[in-house]
């Protein structure tokens, strides 16, 4: 069966890796735009709509893998910071607080789609200015969502997780797993 991937993130391509899937990487060109508040409905939509472009580019018979993850605190969402201002400003909002980290999922195979979410709390300690500082010059916030790569010099931040640690890395793969059994798909 072919796989593909709706998505060059870096951590999600490792991750299916990981699981020895063999699968094609296909990015999907669907422009996200935040205009919903509910974070649950937004990461469906964004993961329903990246699985279709691709879906539609591909043509066929592939089983199409789509996901997409935002951080949430206090009724906000937060992409991917934009700059080293933006960066700071999200990194300083979720210091020594409790944040959410919503992924949705969306899985295509031929007439049938499924479209789910994972959430994971985080606790991230306190952060000084200098620390935050500090982060930001290795580059790591940038093409993260909230700013911070927990499996990376990000993780020194986070006091404790409830939930999926894949989710806040960006493909909770055991609820990919639920829904291709759903779909009565055996791949493992």
């Amino acid at each position: 069966m072919k796989i593909i991937l709706a998505s060059s993130s870096p951590r999600r391509i490792e991750m299916l890796k990981n699981l020895n899937l063999n699968f094609d990487v296909v990015p999907s060109d669907f422009k996200e735009e935040i205009n919903l508040n509910d974070p649950i409905e937004l990461v469906k939509n964004f993961a329903y709509n990246k699985a279709l472009d691709v879906k539609q580019k591909v043509n066929d018979e592939a089983l199409i893998i789509a996901a997409d993850t935002i951080v949430y605190k206090d009724g906000r969402v937060l992409g991917k910071p934009s700059d080293e201002e933006d960066a700071f400003n999200m990194l300083k909002f979720l210091s020594g607080d409790r944040h959410e980290v919503y992924t949705g999922i969306c899985v295509m195979f031929r007439n049938d789609c499924i479209i789910d979410y994972s959430c994971t709390y985080v606790y991230f300690k306190e952060l000084s200015d200098l620390q935050i500082k500090w982060y930001i010059e290795t580059n790591e916030p940038f093409g993260k969502a909230g700013a911070y790569a927990i499996q990376g010099f990000g993780g020194l931040f986070v006091e404790k997780i409830d939930g999926c640690y894949f989710n806040v890395v960006g493909l909770p793969v055991s609820k990919l797993y639920d829904i291709i059994n759903r779909m009565g798909i055996n791949l493992f």
